[in-house]
């Protein structure tokens, strides 16, 4: 399968993310474009991780069909050749297309992000470590890094279009959001969140915390949307080894994130882009992480048919 920098489609390009690029189907539908693009550290890199995009739009694919009469999403399809008979401008694109596109409703998105700890890790564990909070409020003394929240926490942030999203309070959120669609939110995200936990226990991943998107779609409908229980999105670990009281190895971008915390730790790099180099084995180790976590996620190999 190529490895994607950039997609260039006959449709009107609307967005382009740090990996996805979204173009408008008509007036009520987008198609989505997982590229190989990859950042750390919010620098996006040269180079393309092959394998990525595919990864990221089939593991999402995967959960939509899960959540089949768990909450409404926006998937109408992931195949290359549905989503060509949707869109037939698209005929001649099908390599482009395989594995890596998603046909959705088009919605007008909610500026929340709605992230969902179960477990203590990341941002919250240092933020908990240092002040005994999570977004300014007082969380229970005594927690363990990684160790396992319960109920699990609604921690709702700020999307941010440059830099690191901002961790907010719900009582913030209903500012922004008003209590009706807040609470509807939350109530989405835990159902999500456990109908995922569950799934993925089965298949010895934990997914520790993880962050949603939500929409509102033409006919006023809050539904499900963008990448869901990806690798970009969540923190993955292996139940297997799992011990709480420290942090745990996770099914993501980490190599690339040692090699560059390498970099700047030798004064190589100042942690702004351009980001350095990535030498092959740094690329390999991250495309094979990422096709890992797809394995375990959905118990499959990852194949893509007719890509080249």
């Amino acid at each position: 399968m190529n490895t994607m920098l950039a997609s260039d489609l006959p449709l009107p390009r609307i967005g382009r993310g740090k990996v996805r690029d979204i173009y408008a189907v008509g007036e009520d539908r987008v198609l989505l474009v997982a590229t190989d693009r990859i950042s750390a550290f919010d620098v996006v890199m040269a180079e393309t991780i092959p394998m990525k995009g595919a990864v990221l739009t089939q593991i999402s694919a995967w959960w939509f069909r899960q959540l089949e009469g768990v909450v409404p999403h926006h998937m109408i399809s992931a195949d290359a050749d549905t989503i060509i008979k949707e869109v037939p401008a698209l005929k001649d694109h099908r390599t482009s297309l395989a594995g890596r596109a998603m046909l959705c409703k088009r919605t007008t998105v909610f500026p929340i992000e709605c992230v969902i700890r179960g477990y203590l890790s990341g941002s919250a564990w240092k933020e908990y470590a240092a002040a005994g909070t999570l977004a300014g409020e007082k969380l229970a003394p005594g927690l363990l890094e990684s160790g396992k929240l319960e109920p699990a926490i609604f921690s709702p942030a700020t999307k941010a279009e440059t830099g690191h999203d901002e961790n907010i309070t719900v009582g913030r959120m209903r500012k922004i959001l008003g209590d009706d669609v807040t609470e509807r939110l939350e109530s989405m995200t835990r159902a999500v969140y456990s109908r995922g936990e569950k799934i993925s226990r089965e298949h010895g991943i934990i997914i520790a915390d993880t962050k949603f998107e939500f929409g509102r779609d033409r006919d006023g409908h809050i539904i499900l949307i963008d990448e869901v229980m990806t690798p970009d999105s969540s923190r993955f670990w292996a139940a297997d080894i799992y011990q709480p009281g420290k942090s745990q190895p996770s099914f993501d971008k980490q190599p690339l994130r040692d090699y560059l915390d390498a970099e700047r730790r030798a004064g190589r790099w100042n942690g702004d882009a351009p980001a350095p180099p990535l030498p092959a084995n740094v690329v390999d180790a991250t495309s094979k992480r990422y096709l890992d976590a797809y394995r375990r996620v959905t118990a499959t190999d990852l194949a893509i048919h007719g890509a080249d």
